[in-house]
């Protein structure tokens, strides 16, 4: 792709790629910044660009997950994960509710692991620390921080199916 097909094709997604970074990140320096992102995203990408059809919704779904990143590492989503399902249309009060009381059991369940894989599980998936920094704060290996989790997370699973 040319640089002039790419202005006529990607530019002009630009507001609606703003209007959208700018609802999820509350912030509009943020938010440019990741329209940004997201023009160099697709201009590293250009002579794959004619591989999609819709250019806009490539667009879109690139500044959704750089927002989700952004909002991630500034440490917003942390806590309750039925706050992110918020976001989306169409959910009803039982839903909710459903949701609601499913991340009560899992934390229940995560109550009754064993202390590191309890410590290490909230680390990763409360807190929203990366496997080297639960290694760091743990002492241990990354490699053993993933297989904690990876235990963790399976017994969390039969659990909660078993209930």
């Amino acid at each position: 792709m040319e640089q002039e097909q790419f202005k006529k094709e990607v530019l002009p997604v630009r507001e609606r790629l703003l209007l959208y970074a700018r609802k999820l990140l509350d912030d509009p320096d943020d938010a440019e910044d990741v329209v940004q992102e997201v023009f160099l995203k697709l201009w590293y990408m250009r002579d794959a660009l004619d591989r999609y059809q819709n250019l806009p919704a490539l667009a879109m779904r690139i500044a959704q997950r750089l927002c989700l990143n952004k909002l991630k590492t500034r440490g917003r989503i942390v806590g309750d994960l039925s706050e992110c399902f918020a976001l989306s249309d169409g959910i009803t009060p039982y839903t909710q509710l459903e949701r609601k009381e499913n991340m009560e059991r899992i934390m229940r369940i995560i109550d009754m692991l064993p202390g590191l894989q309890q410590a290490i599980l909230r680390m990763r998936h409360v807190d929203g620390l990366e496997v080297e920094e639960i290694a760091g704060l743990t002492g241990s290996t990354p490699e053993a921080i993933r297989m904690n989790l990876s235990r963790a997370r399976k017994r969390v699973r039969d659990q909660f199916f078993k209930m």
